[in-house]
């Protein structure tokens, strides 16, 4: 595990994801703690409960693998993609009315700005910009 708690956080829901785990275990920290706490009010993940192994504390969560109608074209489970946007060598900010619309609207943009960690909208209600986390769609 590298120093960089975000991607590591993007990168082991995208591999449970990808390998259709039903739990993942993350590193707890403040900023990853928020994060999930958006994805589960969003619907990403359906829950996510901490937990205490030797001084150090985990969250672990449950991923919602959603299931799309099966036909000729389809795959049977639709999958949730995350991309870091900001990251420790080239981090990327952004006033409100520059934060990106992902899928017009479909995807959320997850930002840390100065009144804490929070999605795209709720920073255009706010009328504030920040640093741009990542996307999810």
């Amino acid at each position: 595990m590298g120093k960089d708690t975000i991607a590591n956080l993007i990168t082991s829901i995208r591999n449970a994801n990808m390998d259709k785990k039903v739990t993942v275990r993350i590193v707890s920290t403040n900023i990853t703690e928020n994060i999930v706490k958006i994805l589960l009010r969003e619907g990403f993940i359906e829950s996510f409960r901490k937990h205490q192994e030797s001084h150090k504390y985990f969250l672990v969560s449950t991923l919602r693998h959603r299931r799309i109608s099966k036909g000729i074209f389809s795959k049977g489970i639709y999958r949730t993609i995350f991309k870091r946007i900001s990251r420790p060598g080239l981090r990327i900010y952004s006033n409100h009315p520059q934060i990106p619309k992902i899928l017009g609207g479909m995807g959320i943009v997850i930002l840390s700005t100065s009144r804490g960690i929070m999605t795209d909208q709720e920073a255009r209600l706010e009328r504030i910009g920040g640093e741009i986390l990542c996307y999810i769609w």
